[in-house]
């Protein structure tokens, strides 16, 4: 294939270094055509730019097929009750993401290939040290009350959730880099964004990764359950709290029009009674299927499951600061007793990729990939407790009764068994586990030794920082080393996408040398419909967009 180097040329005299780079390592074929796409998105490379530069290689984009899809109609749709108030500012559970999803949008979308894709933002681009980042805002999008949205209503709801006295969610990816008062108007349709350190991924922590990040009016007050104005192409008609919510089709919505006229939730405390719903045609959709309870589904001939790649997965922590785990040799122990391979076709039916002890998943266009994958080793697992003087050890596993966590949990306490470890289970009900979220108050993050459930992101940002780094706010291991904190704020600042894999490369090898948190498999998220339905975008964070959904005869 000819490389057309004028065309290049006149690339790199307006494009900055890190772009200009990004390019020249897919050229020489450092950087493959799936991680070119996903990091020149992130770094707000136009779709132009994009095709060009892979049609030059001759790996163009693939366009999708049109597909024809019939209009009107009722979608019924069933989901786990939320745990909480419907509140874009502090929800946290994928119950109220799901409903959240109907009537609220994002300025960028983190869709399932990990491309950056423009949503209420048209587009986006940093200077060259990725500390300020410029959005332009889509004109003439209309919010549900009839006001057109506008730059102060981007302000404003980042300004929200980036405010530590409102307690949002968003603290977890937001906190040290953007700030209140970092958000700034630049004209109707323009907003800057000025981050207290460098973040070579940020347009994700304003995606729909970063759930809180919805755009509402700036005059909300609260209370959003009662009309629950947002952008999105369904407006609410009614809400009952624990029982489920009606939506109709937005006449004004951006993108035209929602093929359906409406679309009724209904919310469930259990995923068995929704499967027989579907199984009985009472459901059209459910909103995620856990793999053990959906193998009945999984073969059946009337019900399509969407199953999306994820970087969602199940964190196993020891405490590092507890007698027990202090050694990092018994934490190496323990971790070389999972059997991986058997964790995915087995616990998780194939649904699902093997983990490495790290949170980079092999989706990840930054993760190193020739570190070694850690396999079971029996034997050397031994010699680690040997070396350690440990003879065995009893403790007491606490985790959350969510998806496959209890049979997951299982499956550890006996695997340790080989090496003298004694397990206790202690399986509590969500909210138990999760108690008040915060050190003292709290059985995820005051526990000796837990599972906690963290869902997709697009990037590893809040799986390197929060649960992980000295300060994070979700740190259960007590995990606290200068070395690993030093590479992860590294990685975060970085724009380069070859520098960032050189950087992933040293925390990878350094967390399966200490091994705080194991990481035993990332799942896929499973998405039921019955056959009749098409059109339905369903993210791996938990989101169900239904603009382009439909349902046939």
């Amino acid at each position: 294939m000819a490389i057309n180097y004028k065309y290049l040329d006149a690339l790199r005299r307006r494009l900055q270094a890190h772009e200009t780079h990004l390019i020249e390592g897919f050229v020489a074929g450092r950087v493959s055509r799936r991680d070119f796409l996903r990091h020149g998105s992130l770094l707000g490379l136009s779709l132009p730019v994009l095709g060009g530069v892979a049609g030059m290689m001759g790996v163009g984009l693939s366009p999708r097929a049109a597909q024809a899809a019939a209009t009107g109609g009722k979608l019924r749709m069933g989901q786990i009750v939320p745990a909480g108030a419907i509140d874009p500012v502090t929800i946290a559970d994928n119950g109220g993401i799901v409903t959240l999803s109907q009537v609220g949008e994002y300025l960028v979308l983190s869709d399932n290939d990990l491309t950056a894709k423009p949503m209420l933002a048209e587009s986006w681009s940093s200077d060259k040290e990725g500390k300020v980042w410029t959005f332009k805002i889509r004109k003439g999008v209309k919010f549900h009350n009839g006001n057109e949205m506008k730059a102060d209503d981007v302000v404003a709801s980042i300004e929200r959730i980036a405010d530590p006295k409102n307690g949002s969610n968003a603290l977890s990816a937001l906190t040290g880099y953007l700030g209140a008062g970092g958000t700034k108007k630049v004209d109707d349709y323009t907003v800057e964004f000025h981050l207290d350190a460098a973040n070579g991924n940020f347009p994700y922590l304003l995606s729909s990764d970063n759930y809180n990040a919805i755009i509402i009016p700036a005059d909300y007050k609260g209370d959003f359950e009662k009309s629950m104005i947002g952008t999105g192409a369904f407006k609410l008609e009614s809400y009952t709290p624990k029982v489920g919510a009606a939506f109709v089709r937005n006449p004004d919505y951006w993108g035209g029009p929602a093929l359906l006229e409406r679309v009724e939730i209904t919310y469930y405390t259990d995923y068995q009674p929704q499967i027989l719903a579907l199984q009985a045609g009472e459901l059209d959709v459910m909103e995620q299927a856990p793999v053990l309870q959906a193998v009945g589904i999984l073969n059946d001939p009337n019900i399509n499951v969407i199953s999306i790649p994820s970087t969602a997965h199940q964190q196993l922590h020891m405490r590092t600061d507890k007698p027990q785990f202090t050694d990092p040799r018994v934490r190496r122990a323990i971790a070389l007793c999972l059997d991986r391979e058997a964790l995915v076709k087995g616990l998780m039916k194939g649904r699902a990729q093997k983990g490495n002890d790290s949170p980079f998943a092999a989706a990840y266009p930054s993760t190193d990939s020739s570190v070694a994958q850690r396999e079971k080793n029996i034997a050397e697992a031994k010699q680690l407790m040997e070396a350690a003087g440990v003879k065995g050890f009893d403790v007491t596993l606490t985790t959350e009764n969510y998806l496959e966590i209890p049979q997951y949990a299982q499956v550890i306490q006996n695997a340790v068994k080989e090496i003298g470890g004694n397990i206790t289970l202690n399986i509590l009900d969500q909210g138990a586990y999760y108690g008040d979220a915060v050190y003292g108050k709290s059985p995820w993050l005051d526990s000796d030794m837990g599972i906690t459930d963290y869902g997709h992101r697009g990037v590893p940002n809040v799986f390197l920082s929060a649960p992980l780094r000295s300060d994070g706010t979700w740190n259960s291991a007590h995990f606290k080393n200068p070395d690993y904190d030093t590479l992860v704020s590294s990685y975060i600042a970085s724009l380069d996408l070859e520098a960032q894999r050189a950087t992933a490369g040293k925390i990878q090898n350094l967390l399966l040398d200490q091994s705080p948190v194991l990481f035993g498999y990332f799942y896929d998220f499973l998405v039921p419909t019955l056959k009749s339905v098409t059109g339905v975008h369903p993210t791996a964070m938990g989101h169900v967009f239904l603009s382009k959904a439909s349902i046939g005869a």
